[in-house]
This record gives C-alpha cells, structure tokens and sequence, in this order.
C-alpha cells in the first residue's frame, strides 16, 4: 500500500494532506434513507405524503423520519452542488462523505459533485446497519467482507474505478447482530491492511461504543485511526463519555443543526442543542482531548438543506465557530477539529 501511504484518497484521487482544509468528518450528499421511515403520529397519517411545505416546516422538523420524500436526499443533486460551493465560498476545503452499501452509495455523483465545486470529497467504503443488508451480505464469511471493502479502497466502488478513503460510517445496532459482528471484524482486517481511516455508525446505547471498539480491538483494528460517530445522542453521563475517551478513537459531535423535542429512533434520548454540544465539546478540549475530536452535520435528509429553510453544510463554520468563539474555545482550538484532527485521520500510514 506504498502508494497510499501519507496521502488522502479522495473521488477524483490522492492527494497531500496540506490540500484539505477545513473538514465535515461525517455528512451525506446522495443516498436514500427510506429504510429509516417511521409512521407518523396517529392523525398526522397525511403529513407523511404531503410536498414539503412552508406550513409544515416545524412538523417536519420533529418528524423527519415520517416525511418520505424527506428522507430522498438522492433527488437534490442540484441544490446539493448550491450548497457545496456556497460551502467552499466560506472556508470549507473537504467533505467525508459516509455514504455506505444500503442507502444507496453513488460515487459517480460525488465525483460529478466534486468536479463542479473543488470541495474534496473522501467516499465511505463497507455496509451500514443489518436492516440494509442484502442476503447476499448477510451470508458472507468475514473473509469475504473483508475482500469487498479492501476492493472498496484500492480499485473502485459500486463497479466503478473511484475509490474509497475512509471505510465507514460502518453501521451497527443495539443490540449487535451477527451480520454486522463480521462486518465491524472485516472492517479491523481490511483496516490493518490498508492503513487506512475507519468510521463507526454505534448503536443507540451508551453502551454500544464500548462494546464496537472491543470488537475491533480484537480483530485487530487501529482504534487510533477510528472515528466513533454521534456521540452526542449516545453518550450523556459526563463521566461514562471521559471513560470512554481514554480508549483513545476520536470522538465525532455530528449533529449540529439536529434538535428534536422528541427522537424517534430512540424516544428515551433528549437530544441534545447546538449550545449543549459546544458546551460538551469544550469539556473534552478541558480534560486534553482536543486532538481527538471532530465535527460535523450528518446531513441525510432534505430538510436540512438551505433550499428547505434548513440550516446546510455550512452551519459549522457560518454559526458554530463564531458561538464557540464566544464560549471561550481558541481558534487554535477550533483549527484542531476542523483542519488538524481530520487531517490526521484520513491520512492513510
């Protein structure tokens, strides 16, 4: 892998690590998220097939599952490339694009995207959550899976010759299923013959992270090289999160711009405001974690995007940075989640 070594694999190829600027360790540009559809409230039947409009704005804010169009973020390719070049226009350099097998991966799309903005787009290798996998995956050995994902990487996803640089957001529930038990093992071999970054979709349970980094430990994995996502909706107990930064992975605040009164994914979890991830963030950087951190949107679905009056890849860097500013993080601070710890991470050894 000497050809990989010390580089970034982005859609439209290597490149050094000083070209990356600023980074969103984790957002969507196309996929399809229909596997995710909740119904909607008993009564509201209706608003699930309604256009999205103004009026319904909010509801569709709190429901966003709900909406079917809503979670068809593959149809706004257009207002996506307004919004990655709006992105460039205010500092943004790169984009790690999480889509997986299971919520349709289109590369040749984020090739087509990159070429148009000059934003550099890191592609995600592997498989998202068990309720997306295929029998085909289903019955693989973790040989198998491994093959797929190191294929992923080096030659070209999804029939094409565009590769992967980041295997992830690699999906897994609570509990764990045995699919995506070989899947998190697969990932650890392809990782320790690649050299390469991994990123991790936990389950929704305080629990889940722990348990994911064991797993990949034991098969091998360089928990150094991992991202553990969404940690703001998993893990809230201030000394269970601290617990679980000494394992060493980088810990991904994904959510900004998300708030719901009520998450159906998981209807125990508060989630929580932009203001308490800064806060917890700030935490982090405090106790000496601030080169293990990392942020992002999660963009998936429409509503989220500016042409829908959402908030868009932007919002970080547009409304976040300047609060945190104000909240007493450094801008040398602030340069480490978005320019320095990314680099560091995608940068395959």
């Amino acid at each position: 892998m000497s050809s990989l070594k010390g580089k970034i694999q982005t859609v439209l190829g290597l490149i050094d690590p000083s070209q990356l600027g600023y980074t969103m360790t984790h957002e969507h540009l196309t996929m399809g998220f229909s596997c995710c559809y909740y119904p909607p409230p008993p009564g509201q039947e209706a608003l699930s097939e309604k256009p999205i409009e103004m009026k319904h704005l909010f509801w569709l804010k709190q429901n966003p599952y709900s909406h079917k169009e809503n979670l068809l973020l593959y149809e706004e390719t257009d207002a996506v490339r307004e919004e990655l070049l709006h992105y460039k226009a205010v500092g943004g350099g790169s984009i790690v694009e999480n889509t997986t097998t299971g919520i349709m991966r289109d590369v040749k799309i984020l090739k087509q995207l990159s070429e148009e903005t000059g934003v550099h787009v890191i592609a995600g290798a592997g498989f998202y959550v068990d309720a997306t996998h295929s029998s085909e995956t289903k019955a693989m050995s973790v040989e198998q899976l491994t093959e797929v994902i190191v294929n992923e990487v080096l030659n070209g996803a999804d029939g094409s010759n565009i590769k992967c640089g980041v295997i992830g957001e690699i999906g897994c529930s609570w509990p764990l299923t045995d699919s995506e038990n070989r899947v998190l093992k697969a990932t650890a071999h392809a990782q320790a013959q690649l050299g390469c970054p991994v990123i991790i979709h936990p389950g929704r349970n305080a629990d889940s992270p722990f348990q994911i980094i064991r797993i990949l430990q034991e098969a091998g994995a360089d928990i150094s090289k991992t991202v553990m996502s969404h940690l703001d909706r998993t893990i809230f107990d201030e000394k269970k999160l601290l617990e679980f930064a000494k394992l060493g992975c980088y810990l991904e605040y994904d959510l900004f711009g998300t708030e719901f009164i009520s998450y159906h994914m998981n209807p125990d979890i508060d989630m929580p405001s932009d203001n308490e991830r800064i806060l917890r963030v700030r935490t982090l950087i405090e106790e000496g974690y601030d080169d293990k951190i990392v942020i992002a949107h999660d963009i998936h679905t429409k509503h989220r995007l500016k042409k829908y009056g959402g908030h868009g890849y932007s919002h970080i860097l547009e409304n976040i940075v300047p609060k945190m500013l104000m909240r007493r993080i450094s801008q040398n601070k602030i340069d480490k989640l978005l320019l320095e710890n990314p680099k560091q991470w995608l940068t395959f050894k």
